[in-house]
């Protein structure tokens, strides 16, 4: 039962009812009201019922009238009333009718290992710190900042986060051209809505991709035309044939591919944006995390003026945050604050929070930190891969936080993600993110929000996963 000072059932509508020719003494109707709203579920178990003298007082009747109420419910089973603690619903409707075993849905299987994309290492969230920085700001915070928070973001986080890009990311930015959003997929449907008010109407995405990016751009109202990836990233000669004014690309590591745009094709890329008068919208989502050669500039330093930028930390603290943000060119900044006159800035506490982190410097010490990490775990994947599952070739490992897990031809990876999924084991299968679905096989591995003691059992799990009639196909002819 829980046992919770926050849940006294103070505002519960009780309908005590007329007295009905003196038929029902007050107290059998007290009783009977209380009843009904125990067994329709508006006092929960666990609620505690007012004090005896105060639900009098609020009744206009004696103390008398409620304690014979509360007694009789006792005696029910309805209430629980113990010595020095308050009275306390003890019924529920799921306690008192159990479903029948026929009726009660099947259990899923519980997750044991985590080999999906998405995530950092929560585990690893820099609690102390944020508490520090979080303690810090509610301390020194002025009494206009617990006002309406700006739209674009308090001034404070984006000089904050302008000069942050600037030495992290080459970026060119400052304050006036920063927004704080919640997310690169909420800073996406900003920039789409900023889009589309300047009538541009088609947007081109790449294929493979996150889905989410889709979903974010046909929100905002715009056609989206998918242009394939290659060893190189983003295929640009293919964006004249769509009639795309603007292109989301992962510039910096590409989602699921793990490539890297060439810098032929960044500048073919910034040409063709000039030439249609369109834009880019870089997806930086997480290249803070390069293990083999030093990080790629973004392309918003090459022309500011045509391409947005989008970031977040929900792939370097935590996606729970709910922080983000967006650098635009200058003469669509105030277009895109237009665009979106309803939306809203994360909370203003917590962007300061993130401000004072990133300028005591624990933001570039967690994301050391962290680089050491997931070098030393992603190490330990390829390698057990290599032992466990030979049939298999891995590419995309010099940047962030998943892998690619190519397999032969027959192997059935839908089936694969299935089985592993039925022994606890959750993995993401390639075609996932892709409409067009050549013969190629593989499976997208995140070792971001796994322990290392975790990854040879969960390897294990993957290779039986994959030698299982369906996943394997040994019927296949050779």
């Amino acid at each position: 039962m829980t046992v919770s000072q926050t849940n006294f059932a103070w505002a519960t509508l009780l309908e005590v009812g007329p007295a009905d020719g003196g038929r029902r003494r007050l107290h059998d109707r007290l009783a009977r009201a209380l009843r009904t709203a125990i067994r329709d579920g508006r006092l929960a178990e666990g609620a505690a019922v007012p004090p005896s003298r105060a639900l009098a007082e609020e009744l206009g009747c004696s103390r008398w009238v409620v304690t014979e109420a509360y007694g009789q419910l006792v005696a029910e089973g309805y209430l629980c009333a113990r010595v020095g603690s308050a009275t306390r619903v003890s019924w529920s409707p799921d306690t008192a009718q159990p479903r029948s075993r026929a009726t009660r849905a099947p259990a899923r299987p519980p997750i044991r290992y985590d080999l999906a994309p998405g995530l950092p290492d929560l585990r690893a969230f820099p609690r102390r710190r944020w508490t520090d920085a979080v303690r810090a700001v509610t301390g020194s915070a002025v009494h206009y900042d617990l006002g309406l928070p700006d739209p674009a973001g308090h001034a404070e986080l984006r000089t904050t986060l302008a000069q942050y890009l600037r030495r992290s990311r080459g970026a060119d930015a400052h304050d006036g051209s920063v927004s704080v959003c919640a997310s690169v997929t909420d800073g996406l449907v900003r920039t789409c809505r900023a889009l589309r008010a300047e009538g541009i109407a088609d947007l081109a995405v790449e294929d493979p991709g996150w889905g989410r990016l889709r979903d974010a751009a046909t929100s905002a109202g715009l056609r989206v035309h998918l242009v394939p990836v290659d060893q190189d990233g983003l295929r640009v000669d293919d964006l004249a044939g769509t009639p795309a004014r603007a292109v989301v690309v992962g510039a910096a590591h590409q989602f699921p591919t793990g490539t890297v745009l060439s810098p032929a094709r960044r500048a073919r890329l910034v040409r063709w944006a000039r030439e249609v008068d369109g834009f880019v919208v870089e997806d930086d989502y997480d290249a803070e995390f390069r293990y083999d050669r030093h990080p790629v500039a973004v392309m918003q330093g090459m022309d500011p003026g045509r391409v947005f930028l989008l970031g977040s930390v929900s792939k370097t603290l935590s996606p729970a945050l709910g922080l983000g943000w967006s650098v635009a060119p200058a003469s669509m900044t105030p277009v895109l604050r237009a665009a979106n006159p309803v939306a809203a800035a994360p909370p203003v506490l917590d962007q300061l929070a993130l401000a004072t982190f990133i300028d005591r410097g624990w933001y570039d010490a967690h994301l050391r930190a962290a680089r050491r990490r997931f070098r030393t775990r992603r190490d330990l994947l390829v390698r057990t891969l290599g032992e466990q599952v030979p049939q298999g070739r891995v590419a995309g490992t010099a940047a962030g936080l998943h892998i690619l897990l190519h397999l032969p031809d027959d192997t059935d990876t839908a089936g694969a993600v299935r089985a592993a999924a039925a022994a606890g084991l959750r993995l993401a299968d390639l075609d996932d993110y892709r409409t067009n679905r050549p013969a190629e096989r593989a499976l997208v591995l995140g070792y971001g929000n796994i322990g290392d003691t975790e990854i040879p059992p969960a390897v294990t799990l993957l290779s039986e996963a994959l030698r299982t009639p369906t996943a394997s196909r040994a019927g296949a002819a050779p």
